[in-house]
């Protein structure tokens, strides 16, 4: 089985702490930045931060529901490591100093993929795919972040 990443970026104009503040807070922001691809989202455990466990589904197409449930740990300043108990993904939200007053904010998704002919497919394009998505959560983190 190959890795497959998938990684997107947004600047956000706001201080890294409050960014990652948003980022942490599964019990509020992040369950309202979800774009429409996430359904069922549920905290378990804790809320913020390290220490939370949290459920969604991501309908990554039309006929690909992957059913998750995530352990979060903070293992550097900024950073959150999401960790898929029911299969190999693992997202990394990193929160970095882009200037005066103004966040950059990575997510990076891996996983491991198919063999074959599925897996070739896969590697081609669930990256371009999940970067949509994520671009969207980001977009609407930003704007939330930005307002407040």
């Amino acid at each position: 089985m190959a890795l497959v990443e998938a990684t997107t970026e947004r600047i956000v104009a706001a201080e890294p702490e409050r960014v990652y503040a948003a980022l942490a807070d599964y019990a509020g922001t992040r369950g309202r930045v979800l774009p429409e691809q996430f359904s069922e989202y549920e905290v378990r455990e804790g809320g913020q931060g390290a220490g939370t466990v949290v459920h969604w589904k991501l309908q990554a197409t039309s006929k690909r529901v992957r059913d998750c449930l995530f352990d979060v740990t903070a293992p550097a300043e900024r950073q959150l490591v999401e960790t898929d108990r029911n299969s190999s993904l693992v997202n990394t939200w990193t929160v970095g100093q882009a200037g005066e007053g103004r966040s950059k904010v990575v997510v990076r998704t891996t996983w491991q993929g198919a063999t074959g002919v599925g897996g070739f497919f896969e590697r081609t394009f669930a990256p371009k795919g999940l970067a949509r998505i994520y671009d969207a959560l980001l977009a609407a983190l930003a704007a939330d972040v930005e307002k407040n």
